[in-house]
């Protein structure tokens, strides 16, 4: 998959990033007749999915789920025939909220009828202001100043009063968006909600974004789509500069210069506002890629011999607000020849725990599964981990995130191209911004908008 090209031999575009934005827009650019060139700073295709042998079968490091109405995505597997399985979820379900567990079916855990009917008003309001809000302007809406102008966190501060009803809220940003509520802003929450059709669908299992899985995990699709490039993909290859003037972009790595007409960055803001720019990109852009970090996460896949959650009656699910993870599901493999539980230290958990020793780690998650699960959830087979806040060129997952203030002032340039430089990657997305399904619309936007700048058709 690697070659050698230095300045002289230039193409028509140059994409940098191999994760499924960046695929998706060069086999646009291929199909369209447009010569181009990928370049990727890791040693392998993927980007956020990352998938790993473990036994007989493969396990999901990265982005793992699709979901109803993520058209792009599902379309995509069918065409690379990519089988999918349906997340388990029957049987009862764990909080564990101040240190004390309770199991609940359905939706919601009890809950206080105060908190039950400040979480219905809060979904009905956070929905409808959602739905006001222009899919590729969202600052531009009536309220967005407003809403930009707080965070989740006050906003959950100023109109709920109970304790049952702020948990959930807390729960919802980290795990969907792996930040703390007073991280983000509000704009960018319901911009997030409107981008994935809403609460309950970005939450849910069965009819939301976690409902099916990939036979062989989610990596393969950016290595089948990998393989018709052959010699135009590079490998090794981190960016370190871009130049551009009236006519061609030069893009230098660690491995030589590459020339082009045009190049597409399809990775994260933040990990773009680390190339140097000549000449240098407007402030708007340059601040853009200052105030967009990423969340926060880390991901532990646990295999055992058997099911037993599921014996005992569970699903596998359990959220908590305290100790080293928030999230759990079953992640046993599509032929349940591998049972293995799925958890996630997210936001501020990930941050403290990614400083701590990988023993520590691993004894204190098995611990809290044993406290949800019983002592069997003691006795692994296998114990993988994946802390992607020290992955260099992700610099977290799964999603770029936004404070106060920062899509009012420079969401703009977030898809807004820089003289010949265009604009992928999920943060960029209208629709399902952060998930695999924004990937792929943005691939094929930023695509599009250079075939039309070079008269392809």
């Amino acid at each position: 998959m690697n070659f050698e090209r230095d300045e002289n031999a230039p193409v028509d575009v140059i994409v940098v990033g191999a994760g499924l934005a960046g695929l998706c827009a060069a086999r646009q650019l291929v199909h369209r007749g447009v010569s181009c060139a990928v370049v990727e700073a890791r040693d392998r295709v993927g980007g956020r999915t990352l998938s790993h042998r473990l036994g007989g079968d493969t396990i999901d490091l990265g982005g793992q789920w699709i979901g109803p109405r993520q058209n792009r995505i599902r379309g995509l597997v069918q065409e690379l025939g990519i089988a999918t399985f349906p997340q388990f979820h029957g049987g009862k379900k764990l909080l564990s909220w101040g240190g004390k567990i309770q199991s609940y079916r359905g939706d919601l855990p009890r809950l206080s009828p105060l908190a039950q009917l400040e979480l219905l008003w809060a979904n009905y309001r956070l929905g409808s202001h959602a739905r006001t809000l222009p899919p590729q302007r969202p600052w531009t809406a009536p309220r967005g100043a407003e809403w930009d102008g707080q965070t989740v966190e006050s906003w959950k501060r100023r109109h709920l009063r109970s304790r049952g009803a702020r948990l959930f809220i807390d729960i919802v940003v980290r795990a969907v968006l792996t930040s703390e509520p007073r991280d983000v802003s509000l704009l960018y929450f319901l911009n997030y909600l409107r981008s994935g059709h809403g609460l309950e669908s970005l939450i849910s299992i069965a009819g939301g974004a976690q409902q099916e899985r990939l036979v062989g995990g989610a990596q393969q699709i950016c290595e089948r789509l990998a393989e018709p490039l052959g010699p135009r993909l590079l490998l090794d290859a981190p960016v370190r500069a871009i130049e551009q003037d009236t006519s061609a972009v030069t893009v230098r790595t660690d491995r030589g210069p590459l020339a082009a007409q045009y190049a597409i960055l399809a990775i994260p803001p933040v990990l773009a506002g680390h190339i140097h720019y000549q000449p240098a990109l407007p402030s708007r852009r340059d601040q853009l890629t200052a105030r967009m970090p990423m969340g926060s996460v880390i991901k532990y896949v646990i295999a055992y011999e058997r099911a037993f959650w599921r014996q005992a009656g569970f699903s596998g699910e359990a959220v908590s607000d305290t100790g080293p993870t928030v999230t759990t599901f079953d992640d046993t493999s599509h032929d349940g020849a591998r049972p293995a539980l799925v958890t996630f230290s997210d936001a501020s958990a990930a941050r403290e725990w990614s400083d701590r020793p990988a023993d520590e780690r691993r004894k204190a998650v098995l611990s809290e599964l044993a406290r949800f699960f019983g002592q069997d959830a003691l006795r692994p087979t296998e114990f993988v981990e994946k802390d992607w806040n020290l992955e260099p060129w992700s610099r977290g997952c799964y999603v770029g995130v936004t404070g106060p203030g920062v899509l009012t002032a420079c969401g703009e340039a977030l898809r807004e191209p820089c003289g010949r430089i265009h604009f992928a990657g999920t943060e960029t997305a209208d629709e399902w911004l952060g998930y695999l399904d924004g990937a792929v619309q943005s691939g094929d936007r930023a695509a599009s908008e250079v075939c039309a700048r070079l008269g392809a058709r």
